[in-house]
């Protein structure tokens, strides 16, 4: 396995919308052991292949305590949505940037596995927050896109003081 490398906002690549997996390959497992590495390794509980500069529509999540519940989605669509939550949410591609976004509380999700059979999964709450937020990146929008104008500027200037901060330390 090895490390990818995550890109940051605002990469303009971040913008770019993936293409559905075509081929279920031994290439497709190792990128999504790969994925999941690199996740866990960020202390992220999701992660978009677009995140790591592949455009393909494959995302993984584990929300457990215990980093045992991986779940790896290729070609995801959300097919019902129930409900609504605010979530104080936060990205691999904004390092130390949190903001409340209201997202839909269930999704019902149409996939495939990495071997293509099809799945469903049912998620609420924070793991139906995660999978929304990471399907999302597939299609080229990142959680500030649902912020005010003026939230949304905050929080840039903030990550890009905390750049500066970390780059003269």
């Amino acid at each position: 396995m090895s490390m990818l490398s995550i890109l940051e906002f605002p990469d303009p690549r971040l913008r770019t919308k993936a293409e559905p997996v075509r081929v279920f390959d031994a290439e497709l497992k190792q990128f999504v052991a790969d994925m999941f590495e690199t996740m866990y390794a960020a202390n992220g509980v999701g992660l978009a292949a677009t995140q790591v500069n592949v455009h393909r529509r494959v995302l993984v999540a584990d929300m457990s305590e215990e980093r045992n519940q991986p779940l790896a989605l290729v070609n995801a669509e959300i097919v019902a949505k129930e409900g609504a939550q605010v979530y104080q949410e936060g990205c691999l591609s904004f390092p130390g940037i949190y903001a409340d976004v209201t997202r839909a509380l269930k999704v019902k999700v149409k996939a495939q596995d990495v071997d293509g059979n099809p799945i469903e999964v049912e998620a609420e709450g924070p793991l139906a927050v995660c999978i929304q937020h990471e399907l999302d990146h597939l299609a080229g929008k990142v959680f500030v896109d649902y912020l005010s104008p003026l939230k949304r500027t905050m929080l840039l200037k903030r990550m890009e003081k905390q750049r500066k901060q970390a780059a003269s330390a």
